[in-house]
């Protein structure tokens, strides 16, 4: 009686079609095949043992015309697909590095944000007091209305006028007096 068992039976199965096949092939020798894997990969990359394994299945069913079995058993032509797959990994990382080498060591690219300061005209605004703070902001900076901002404020809209009007002519003060000269005529 000539039975066929094990990978061989699942792999032709598979073969046929039967995805759950393929699946009992996988299960069966893929831990076996990840603990080989992990000896063969730099330990600074042991998430790559996962690759190899990926990457053995996927040159099986590639090649699924052309696999060896072994009594039955599949695994030893992983085990062997399985080394030169690490190996070609292996190989690219060291090539990879090495062309990364070859470009010389900057460090951190400077921040844009951090050449800018945010200026003369904020830091006077700042130095206002809290009402002309916030008349500025509302009327000026984000265009809203006397009368939006006299309802907002809480205040009548003739007092807007006159704080706007005042706080303007503060900030202008505040900023004239600290702002630094442009560094030559034009």
């Amino acid at each position: 009686m000539n039975q066929i068992t094990g990978d061989r039976a699942d792999w032709a199965l598979s073969l046929a079609g039967d995805g759950r096949a393929f699946s009992r092939v996988f299960d069966r020798d893929a831990a076996r095949l990840r603990r080989h894997a992990v000896g063969l990969v730099p330990a600074a990359a042991p998430a790559d043992a996962d690759d190899v394994v990926a990457m053995t299945f996927l040159e099986a069913w590639r090649r699924r015309d052309h696999v060896r079995f072994v009594d039955d058993s599949l695994l030893p032509w992983l085990l062997v697909t399985a080394t030169n797959t690490a190996h070609n990994i292996t190989r690219s990382a060291r090539r990879h590095r090495a062309f990364l080498d070859r470009f010389p060591a900057t460090g951190p690219a400077p921040d844009p944000a951090e050449q800018f300061s945010d200026g003369g005209a904020v830091a006077a605004l700042g130095r206002l007091s809290l009402d002309d703070q916030r008349v500025l902001t509302l009327c000026v900076l984000e265009g809203i209305s006397e009368r939006e901002a006299s309802a907002v404020l809480g205040i009548a809209p003739g007092t807007v006028k006159s704080r706007l009007h005042r706080a303007k002519a503060r900030l202008h003060q505040r900023y004239t007096a600290t702002a630094e000269p442009l560094g030559g005529a034009l």
